[in-house]
């Protein structure tokens, strides 16, 4: 844990959707979509907890945006040492896939 990491401190400022003992799922404070976050404050998770986190935020994401409606995007932007993904929703009406 990183005493100065938002993601560590793991404040309860927003919905929570699911929380276990390497993980939580919670609405992004900043964009309002379901966010997975690994309690371990590192960016690169070992490939099996990068998809168990993403199967749990896939769960989550389906229920609250709808199956086939979101994209996975883990790309860190604003806190970059440590891992988190977001389900971002899919583009209506133009984007790449189109919707089905």
């Amino acid at each position: 844990m990183s005493p100065s990491c938002e993601l560590c401190e793991a404040a309860a400022l927003t919905r929570r959707f699911d929380e276990g003992p390497d993980y939580w799922i919670a609405e992004c404070e900043a964009c309002g979509v379901p966010l997975v976050v690994w309690r371990t404050h590192d960016p690169l998770p070992p490939p099996a907890v990068r998809v168990a986190l993403w199967l749990r935020l896939a769960r989550v994401a389906n229920e609250e945006l709808g199956v086939g409606a979101w994209r996975l995007d883990d790309r860190l932007r604003t806190i970059g040492d440590h891992y988190h993904a977001h389900a971002r929703p899919r583009p209506r009406g133009g984007g790449w896939p189109p919707s089905v």
